[in-house]
């Protein structure tokens, strides 16, 4: 039995959920799919999503008010019915029709989350190179590398979880803001010795953002970091440009990565919105911002 969750805003799912669907019909099993919608806008997308409602076992109910990443995710698993719980962002897809059903065979009793990894479509928009370089560089990692660095290559994406032991650790709804959610949600199941099985069974991540929006979104998303740190949800380890700065700040040296950082801050802009974007220019850029940024562990 399982319960597929999917929060939603100003997507259009109706494709995701009648993909799940037909597969979770193809294996006979018991099962629903859950879309929670965080007051979208778009009436467009509301309209579309609301024929999720005459799909056998779909339920699509809209928000009064948003609430948030964490908020979402945890109101879908206290409406869940059954005992594994899938998660699944809005803007992802199966990578294969047997999506369902290679999570179904992993599950058993000795089994407490699954992740099984995030690809990324072929793409040739010099507007979105940054956040698909990325993506297919850092995130879609193959299995034997997430393997060998289980908590820090999970991400939320995608993953299945069972319910007693999701409702032990949850989304923690106290942290506000954009970025590193992955990070804080892996270091507590770190921090519980929950077994993490990592599985070859990936999502295809479809909605990407622009190079202007994605360098925005990393720069809120860095300050959130060391707002986490601070607040001591993740450690100076779960994240490897948070290992980096710690380091830097220990040796007195932050200094010289601002003053590189201010001097350099355009040309390395230039490139990041190119066609071909470095992800080492990428890198220097997020650590000189980091080191600008001002926080009550800095």
């Amino acid at each position: 039995m399982i319960s597929i969750l999917i929060p939603t805003y100003n997507f259009n799912v109706l494709p995701l959920v009648e993909n799940l669907q037909k597969q979770c019909e193809s294996e006979n099993i018991v099962y629903e799919i859950l879309v929670l919608d965080d007051a979208s806008s778009d009436a467009k997308t509301v309209n579309e999503n609301s024929k999720i409602n005459l799909v056998k076992n779909c339920n699509y109910q809209i928000l009064e008010e948003n609430i948030g990443r964490s908020k979402i995710r945890n109101l879908l698993a206290e409406s869940a019915n059954y005992n594994w719980l899938l998660f699944l962002d809005a803007d992802t897809f199966p990578s294969t029709s047997a999506f369902i059903k290679n999570y179904l065979d992993t599950f058993s009793n000795e089994i407490s989350v699954i992740f099984g990894g995030i690809t990324y479509p072929k793409n040739n928009s010099e507007n979105l190179s940054l956040r698909h370089t990325y993506g297919s560089v850092r995130e879609s990692l193959p299995l034997g590398a997430r393997i060998k660095n289980p908590y820090r290559s999970f991400i939320t994406m995608g993953f299945a979880i069972r319910k007693e032991v999701f409702h032990n650790i949850k989304f923690n709804e106290n942290l506000a803001g954009y970025g590193y959610e992955d990070a804080v949600f892996g270091y507590e199941l770190q921090q519980n010795k929950i077994p993490l099985l990592h599985i070859d069974n990936p999502v295809v991540h479809l909605n990407l953002e622009t190079n202007h929006v994605f360098i925005k979104k990393s720069e809120l998303a860095l300050q959130n970091l060391l707002d986490f740190h601070h607040s001591k949800v993740v450690d100076g380890e779960s994240v490897k440009i948070l290992k980096t700065y710690l380091k830097l700040k220990e040796w007195n040296l932050l200094f010289l990565v601002r003053g590189f950082f201010n001097v350099c801050r355009k040309p390395i802009l230039k490139n990041l919105q190119s066609s071909k974007p470095s992800l080492f220019l990428f890198d220097l850029y997020r650590l000189g911002y980091l080191s600008s940024l001002k926080s009550k562990d800095a």
